[in-house]
């Protein structure tokens, strides 16, 4: 068998584009992956068209040897752009490979280690009010592990970060007061804050109030979350923007976090994802996957996750609680992942178990979309 085309398609699936890879073979057996790199699709088309050149005829059984060729052929090794062409091409060859052999991805990875995937939810109400009822909501669904939003993360284009801390603490305990002590808190602050606005928030509130804080910081800089350790002890969820084993290392090595939430479309695909599951359970860090991109996305992840003895949950963007932000995509992937209840179950058809409407996927035009350019208030560039 042979790869034949490596066909990149970056469209416009509800509130967002899409970038799918369609992997063809001379034995008429095809496989699809998708790209996490979001907003900057055209980057990543770029680099999967130069990729192309030499994947063409190749074996697309070679899986591994294949990722060392993309990842080492030229002088600018890594980043996130290359990774990110790397992870959909990978989940593509994987998807390729269980059909052909008649298995679903997971026994690719080693077999399944659990029989379906718990998921954590995430509210999304513009209030305390609409965040106490989405949740209990959630928790009568079978949810027990549910993320929020900080206040101000929506903005018209002025976020300060010291308006959102105070306000946000008092917010979550009082969910913690609501929710009682089973139920799995978390907050995602989407690395908005500094290290010294982020110890602010964290000792506004009562120890125990959080069980996880996600991105709370921007991630260049291992010794700047070294800071933000020692002055709190709520567990961190990090890694959603690394492209690569080594951007995970130092965290891995120095126990900074407790749970990496590894994007399998951004950090180089299944193959790099699982060496990163493998280091990080010699360090009982817990895998919590990033998963905000489309069904190929959440059926990869749902693999990974299913392979994995160091799992927590898997992010789920179809929960009620986010129906406006779920995606129109049914007639695009008339097979794909759906909730059962507040898990995944884990597929055993061959391949991935996701099928696309290529025609469908053709008639889609691609929409150039920047994320917010937030500012404070004086003018300055500040994260969104």
């Amino acid at each position: 068998m042979k790869i034949k085309a490596i066909i990149p398609y970056p469209v416009w699936v509800g509130t967002r584009n899409q970038l799918i890879v369609k992997i063809e073979t001379d034995e008429g057996i095809h496989g699809w992956g998708e790209s996490g790199l979001s907003g900057r699709e055209k980057a990543v088309v770029g680099a999967i068209e130069h990729y192309r050149e030499f994947l063409v005829d190749r074996d697309p059984f070679a899986i591994g040897a294949l990722w060392q060729e993309m990842y080492r052929s030229q002088y600018f090794e890594g980043g996130r752009v290359l990774t990110a062409a790397i992870s959909a091409i990978d989940i593509a060859l994987h998807d390729i490979k269980g059909k052909a052999l008649g298995v679903p991805v997971h026994e690719l990875l080693g077999g399944k280690q659990r029989d379906c995937i718990p998921t954590f939810a995430t509210t999304r109400g513009p209030g305390l009010a609409e965040m106490i009822e989405q949740a209990k909501d959630l928790m009568a669904r079978g949810w027990d592990a549910i993320r929020i939003v900080p206040a101000g993360h929506v903005s018209s284009g002025v976020y300060e970060p010291r308006q959102s801390i105070g306000e946000t603490a008092a917010w979550c305990v009082r969910l913690r007061e609501e929710l009682g002590p089973a139920v799995v808190l978390g907050i995602d602050y989407h690395h908005r804050l500094s290290v010294a606005e982020a110890a602010s928030y964290c000792q506004k509130m009562p120890s125990g109030t959080l069980d996880f804080l996600e991105e709370p910081i921007r991630d260049e800089t291992p010794q700047a979350y070294e800071a933000l350790r020692r002055m709190t002890d709520i567990p961190f969820a990090i890694g959603e923007e690394f492209a690569s084993k080594w951007q995970f290392m130092p965290y891995i090595e120095r126990d900074i976090h407790q749970f990496n939430r590894i994007d399998v479309c951004n950090v180089g695909g299944l193959t790099e994802a699982m060496k990163v599951a493998g280091w990080s359970e010699a360090h009982y860090v817990d895998m919590m996957p990033h998963n905000p991109l489309g069904p190929i996305c959440t059926a990869a992840t749902i693999h990974f996750a299913a392979a994995v003895a160091n799992f927590a949950w898997l992010e789920t963007r179809s929960s009620p609680a986010e129906e406006a932000h779920r995606f129109d995509d049914a007639e695009i992937f008339p097979q794909k992942p759906s909730l059962d209840g507040a898990v995944y179950r884990v597929d055993d058809r061959p391949g991935l178990g996701v099928e696309v409407d290529e025609e469908r996927v053709r008639k889609q035009t691609f929409k150039f979309w920047e994320a917010p350019h937030l500012r404070r208030a004086d003018g300055s560039v500040t994260n969104w």
